[in-house]
C-alpha cells in the first residue's frame, strides 16, 4: 500500500470554510498540487489566510476550476492500486478532499488516517502554510 501525505489551505477556521489549494505527496516522488480558481472568495478569507496563504498562490501556473481539479485528482488517485492518505489535520483536510472529488466520490482503494505528530516538532514559523510545501514536510517527517 502506498502512502500519500495530504495538506490543504482553506479560507478560514470556521464551519463554512472553502478549499483554496490541495496537495498530495508520495514519498517516492509523485505529487499532486492544485490551486482552485473558483469556489472561494478572498473576502471570505481570514486575516491570517490573506496575509500568509494568498500571497504564496500562483494561480496562473497552478490554478484550475473545481471541475478540472476534481478530474485531475481522480486521475491521480487512479494511478495507485491501494493508497492510504495521511494528514496531520484530518478533520479539516479530509472533508475538503471528499468535496473536491465531487459526485464521482472516493475511489474504493483509498483510505485515510490522521497523524498529528507529523509536524508537531516544528516551530510554527517553520511551517510555510502552503499545501504542497507542507505536504512535502509531512512526507519527510514520516521518513524520520
Amino acid at each position: 500500500m502506498h502512502t500519500l501525505y495530504l495538506d490543504t489551505e482553506f479560507t478560514s477556521l470556521t464551519a463554512d470554510y472553502r478549499l483554496i489549494s490541495l496537495a498530495l505527496v508520495d514519498p517516492h516522488g509523485a505529487e499532486f498540487y492544485v490551486e482552485l480558481s473558483d469556489g472561494w472568495n478572498s473576502a471570505d478569507c481570514s486575516e491570517f489566510v490573506q496575509k500568509v496563504v494568498l500571497p504564496q498562490l500562483a494561480l496562473a501556473r497552478h490554478g484550475h476550476s473545481r471541475r478540472e481539479a476534481s478530474a485531475a485528482l481522480q486521475q491521480f488517485l487512479q494511478g495507485y492500486s491501494a493508497v492510504e492518505v495521511v494528514s496531520d489535520a484530518l478533520a479539516w483536510d479530509w472533508p475538503l478532499l471528499l468535496d473536491l472529488l465531487g459526485r464521482n466520490g472516493l475511489p474504493t482503494h483509498v483510505s485515510c488516517r490522521e497523524d498529528v505528530s507529523l509536524l508537531s516538532d516544528l516551530d510554527e514559523a517553520a511551517i510555510p502554510h502552503h499545501a504542497l510545501l507542507d505536504a512535502r514536510l509531512m512526507s519527510r517527517a514520516a521518513k524520520r
